[in-house]
C-alpha cells in the first residue's frame, strides 16, 4: 500500500516488484484483496478524519474530476491544518459540498467556484487565484490604463498585507490595521467612472467578492490562498494518472479512503 499509494507505483510494477525479489507469486486478484481490506480497515479513519474537519475552525475546499472506467465522477478534497480527506462523488454540483460542510462554523477557504456561495460561514476565496486572472487580464489588455490603474492599486494593498503575513504571521492583532486600506480601495474603486470593458468587469468582480476577499484580516490563522487543498488536489492527481480511469468506483473509492490517510500522515509530520 505504501508503494500504490504515497510513491504511486502501479499495480503491476508493485507485483513484479515483489514476485522478483522475494519469490512470492501475487496476482493481481491478491493485491486487489489487500487494498479492499486495508481499506475497510481505515474506513472509520476517514470517517473521524472528516468529523474532526468538519468540527474545525478551517477548511479548505476544492474539486477534480476523476475517470472510472469511462464514466465521469469528482473527488472533493477538504483540508484543515492537519488533516486530509477525499469524498468521491457524481456531481460537481453545490448540493454535494453543501453536505459535507452541514454544520460548519468555521471559515471556508476556497477558489472562485460559485457552489461555495451557499454555503452558510465567513469565506475567504483565494487570492492567488485572483492575482492569477488579474494578471491575465493585464496580458490580454496591454494598453488598458484604467484596468492598470484597478489592479495596481489592489497588488499594492495586498503587498503590504503579506509583508505584515511574512513578519508577525497570522494573527488577527496585526493583520486588522489593513482593513482601513481595503475600505480605502473599494471607496476608490467605487468612485471611480470606469470606461473600459476590462476595468469595469474587474471593479465588479472585487465588488462581488468584497465580503470574501479579506476575511482573514478578522481571523487568527486564517491563510489567504488556498494551497493546503491545491496540494491535497495534486496528490490524487499523481494517483489519478497511475490508475488511469482504470479503476470501477468501489475500488476508488478504496484508493481514496488510503489517500485520506497517506496525506493526513504527511500534514501531521507522520510516517504513513
Amino acid at each position: 500500500m505504501f508503494q500504490l499509494v504515497e510513491l504511486n507505483i502501479p499495480q503491476r510494477t508493485v507485483i513484479r516488484h515483489f514476485n522478483r525479489l522475494f519469490g512470492f507469486d501475487l496476482s493481481k486478484s491478491t493485491l486487489n484483496n489487500m487494498k479492499e481490506r486495508l481499506a475497510g480497515y481505515y474506513a472509520e479513519t476517514k470517517l473521524k478524519i472528516l468529523e474532526r474537519i468538519v468540527h474545525g475552525s478551517l477548511v479548505h475546499a476544492d474539486e477534480t474530476r476523476a475517470n472510472i472506467k469511462g464514466k465521469t465522477g469528482f473527488v472533493w478534497v477538504l483540508t484543515s491544518n492537519t488533516e486530509v480527506v477525499y469524498i468521491l462523488a457524481d456531481s460537481r454540483e453545490g448540493e454535494v459540498v453543501q453536505q459535507l460542510l452541514a454544520g460548519f462554523k468555521g471559515v471556508l477557504v476556497s477558489d472562485f467556484y460559485t457552489a461555495y456561495d451557499s454555503i452558510g460561514c465567513p469565506q475567504q476565496r483565494c487570492l492567488i487565484h485572483l492575482m492569477r486572472d488579474l494578471n491575465d487580464e493585464v496580458l490580454n489588455n496591454p494598453f488598458d490604463t484604467e484596468l492598470k490603474q484597478v489592479i495596481t492599486a489592489f497588488s499594492e494593498l495586498l503587498r503590504a498585507v503579506v509583508e505584515t503575513v511574512d513578519r508577525f504571521g497570522l494573527k488577527r492583532r496585526y493583520l486588522k490595521k489593513h482593513l482601513a486600506g481595503v475600505e480605502r480601495f473599494y471607496a476608490e474603486i467605487g468612485k471611480a467612472d470606469y470606461r473600459s470593458d476590462g476595468a469595469t468587469k474587474c471593479k465588479d468582480r472585487f465588488e462581488r467578492n468584497r465580503d470574501k476577499l479579506f476575511t482573514f484580516l478578522s481571523f487568527d490563522g486564517v491563510p489567504w490562498h488556498n494551497n493546503n487543498a491545491e496540494h491535497a488536489i495534486k496528490a490524487f492527481a499523481r494517483l489519478r494518472d497511475v490508475i488511469a480511469g482504470n479503476s470501477t468506483e468501489k475500488g476508488l473509492e478504496e484508493y481514496l479512503t488510503l489517500l485520506s490517510v497517506c496525506q493526513t500522515c504527511k500534514y501531521m509530520g507522520v510516517d504513513f
